[in-house]
């Protein structure tokens, strides 16, 4: 029951449900009239926003299917413990592979033919964690150069520091430092706040350099 029927013993009665309930009405029959009009307009509203917002998605949908044979490419998601001003994982998404088809299972579903590495990973992923193989070297990250976790997830690690700098935003400054990661070029590399850096690697700031 609801929580006012088990406190007061009766159920609670509003405008709302009155006419669900059939109760005959003695006062307040405009009160009741334009009450269920506001009802039936708000929920008009809501259907119409709603289809609105579904036709600007259609837009951009495609749906997208792969054959057995085909080969993808398999998301994974990167984890440093590091908050990146504000966010993390501020160089996902990441992918794998290429991993073979081996079997459609249900609409949205493929089982994949993977290495001996991802035995501990169920092999069947929603086509939303796939992409269709290019074939550009650039985009291939390999398995053996990470350590996946059961989730898909891995740790990344800071290799060293190449830069460093101050900014000052609205009076105060921020000391940054440029890291190099585990697993990615120096194109890559990243500005992170100092203080955070040092805090959890000390060990990229020997003997006070940066």
């Amino acid at each position: 029951m609801a929580p006012y029927e088990a406190l007061y013993g009766r159920k609670c009665r509003t405008p709302l449900c009155w006419v669900e309930t059939g109760q005959k009405l003695v006062s307040m029959p405009a009160l009741l009239k334009g009450t269920t009009e506001k009802v039936k307009l708000i929920c008009e509203r809501l259907k119409a926003a709603s289809d609105r917002q579904k036709s600007y998605a259609d837009l951009k949908r495609k749906e997208v299917e792969y054959a057995v044979g085909d080969r993808v490419f398999l998301k994974v998601s990167p984890w440093k413990k590091v908050m990146r001003f504000g966010r993390k994982g501020k160089l996902s998404p990441r992918y794998i592979g290429p991993y073979e088809v081996i079997e459609r299972v249900g609409p949205v579903a493929y089982k994949l033919r993977l290495p001996q590495e991802l035995e501990m990973i169920h092999d069947v992923f929603h086509v939303s964690m796939l992409r269709k193989y290019r074939s550009d070297p650039l985009h291939v990250m390999h398995v053996g150069e990470v350590q996946l976790n059961p989730d898909l997830t891995y740790n990344e690690e800071p290799v060293k520091i190449l830069d460093s700098d101050s900014k000052v935003l609205r009076g105060k400054t921020i000391e940054l430092v440029k890291v190099l990661w585990k697993h990615r070029g120096a194109e890559e590399a990243t500005w992170e706040r100092k203080d955070d850096m040092l805090k959890q690697f000390p060990y990229l700031f020997p003997s006070g350099k940066f």
